[in-house]
């Protein structure tokens, strides 16, 4: 594994480490964790068997670092307004208007634009005759049908837990179209990356 490689791997997990310490909520955590180490476990399986670009590989490190900050206050808790105001005293939920904590669609956009280069790298190593913007385009599909199965775990959830813990783990927070501004999000995320991806900035 190159040193870059390395050094954003060693900081995903210091990252999971520190959002463990003192949980919250430890068994809501506990469940969004196990994707951190599926993702995690995969990551470094997918990369040795197909060796992914250093700035990919960035990418779903960082996005794995973030959805482990979000584990920590299950996505509906994250102070990001609190910590803005802090910092540079400005408060988006004052700015527009909001009313409900939207850490969760950040992520789900994250998911498009991090996993995309990847997933598009992935699909030129299977097919070497595709054309980047075949490979894209397959990328793209990728993310939305995996986004669409996310959305079908989580509805899993939902039946089989208390309708208090499905909430938390869920994190709707009243919104009856959570799953599809959540697909369309991860959609839009995906798209976002072509400009670089088509100037091969995203290695």
């Amino acid at each position: 594994m190159a040193p870059g490689k390395k050094a954003a791997f060693v900081g995903v997990l210091a990252v999971f480490a520190l959002t463990w310490i003192q949980p919250m909520w430890p068994v809501e955590q506990g469940l969004h964790s196990s994707l951190t180490v599926i993702g995690l476990v995969a990551l470094w399986w997918v990369d040795r068997r197909w060796t992914l670009g250093s700035g990919a590989f960035a990418a779903i490190c960082g996005f794995i670092a973030i959805h482990c900050i979000a584990a920590r206050w299950l996505y509906s808790n994250v102070p990001y307004d609190a910590w803005l105001r802090a910092v540079v005293h400005w408060s988006p939920n004052t700015a527009f208007g909001w009313k409900r904590n939207h850490f969760d669609r950040l992520i789900h956009l994250l998911y498009g634009v991090c996993f995309t280069p990847a997933l598009t790298q992935l699909a030129r190593h299977a097919w070497p005759a595709l054309r980047i913007g075949q490979a894209f385009a397959l990328a793209v599909m990728a993310v939305m049908c995996s986004s669409l199965v996310y959305e079908w775990f989580e509805w899993g959830i939902a039946l089989l837990l208390s309708p208090e813990a499905a909430e938390s783990y869920n994190g709707q927070q009243g919104d009856l179209w959570d799953a599809h501004a959540d697909m369309l999000l991860a959609t839009a995320g995906a798209l976002l990356t072509w400009p670089l991806l088509k100037r091969n900035v995203l290695k």
